[in-house]
């Protein structure tokens, strides 16, 4: 009796997959550099939530992350 198991195919190889994990990363630390900035009394406004950070670089880093993501999704397998 012969073993005939098939390894299971999956849809990307694993550089795919790391590449995709490293999208997921950047995209993460682009809505943690969002957080923040807000005030802990209600009747104040802070001009915190118009740093440079939160305004540009935080969408940029999520942007960046997303078309590292995108890029893993369509790079060809061998």
């Amino acid at each position: 009796m012969k073993n005939n198991e098939q390894k299971p195919d999956f849809l990307f190889e694993k550089v795919n997959y790391k590449i995709l994990l490293i999208g997921i990363a950047v995209i993460a630390l682009g809505f943690i550099l969002m957080s923040g900035g807000g005030s802990d009394d209600s009747t104040v406004f802070s001009e915190a939530v118009f740093s440079f950070r939160r305004i540009r670089l935080a969408p940029t880093v999520v942007l960046i992350g997303f078309g590292i993501t995108i890029y893993s999704i369509f790079k060809k397998s061998k």
